[in-house]
């Protein structure tokens, strides 16, 4: 599945992706420390758990990537998760009888934890890596792919 960017300015103001720039450089200077300033003046320093977080979606956004933010737990429908997939929901609900994603029921519906989705995409994602690079070797060793 090709992931795709969109340049910034496409998706934002120009104005806007001059900050988000100033803000990504801001983030990834070491050793300095990033504080919010509330309307009152008052300082609020930023931990470095939370400034690598927003330098991972800062960067992202930069970069012309979709952001979803999702709590750790959650537990998606089988729309949300075919949506994610890019799969039709029917399609879905095959991957769910098959046993390829682990599910649980909440009265009629079925309900699909995020982190088991994810993971299923990674293995996916991987599987189909390795089938193009095999596609490619096999092009190249018949002389169509140099």
């Amino acid at each position: 599945m090709l992931k795709q960017r969109l340049p910034l300015e496409s998706v934002i103001g120009p104005e806007e992706a001059e900050a988000i720039a100033k803000l990504a450089q801001t983030l990834n200077q070491e050793n300095s420390q990033i504080k919010l300033v509330e309307s009152n003046g008052e300082e609020v320093l930023i931990p470095e758990s939370v400034r690598s977080m927003l330098r991972d979606i800062v960067k992202k956004i930069a970069s012309g990537q979709v952001i979803y933010l999702v709590p750790h737990n959650h537990e998606l429908t089988t729309q949300e998760a075919a949506d994610i997939l890019n799969v039709s929901r029917p399609f879905l609900i095959k991957l769910l009888e098959e046993e390829e994603i682990p599910y649980i029921k909440v009265g009629k519906h079925r309900r699909i934890r995020f982190q088991d989705l994810m993971k299923y995409k990674e293995n996916r994602d991987q599987k189909r890596g390795k089938a193009l690079d095999e596609l490619i070797q096999m092009s190249q060793e018949a002389g169509f792919y140099e």
